[in-house]
């Protein structure tokens, strides 16, 4: 049966992701993490764009899609993570990953996206 669990997260951290290939790395690490099945990528590129540089990485999973954006011109810099998933989800495991990047505040929205947006 499907779960449809969305976990949002925005983290101030002082150690944002500048790196494609480490970003990759980390988001399959995650994906094993969480007990996901890779369908396409992760696929990671940084914009170079004066007041939006940063790194973007998705990954498009078995049961949905997993996206992390990181600013590093702001300080501290900012996450933005988004898991939708149609599985069981344990949130734990996604901050755990965070901590890569020396969070100083997160803050969170976990929805049950079944029949409405419930928050959990």
């Amino acid at each position: 049966m499907l779960k449809h669990k969305h976990l949002i997260v925005r983290a101030d951290v002082n150690n944002p992701p500048k790196d494609e290939n480490a970003i990759v790395e980390w988001a399959r690490k995650l994906i094993n993490d969480i007990g996901m099945k890779i369908m396409m990528g992760p696929y990671a590129r940084y914009c170079e764009m004066e007041g939006n540089r940063g790194l973007t990485c998705v990954t498009i999973i078995e049961t949905s899609h997993i996206a992390i954006h990181a600013w590093d011109e702001v300080n501290p810099g900012l996450v933005q993570l988004d898991v939708y998933t149609c599985g069981e989800l344990k949130k734990q495991l996604v901050f755990d990953a965070i901590k890569e990047f020396d969070p100083i505040k997160i803050d969170f929205k976990y929805l049950d996206r079944e029949k409405d947006l419930t928050t959990l």
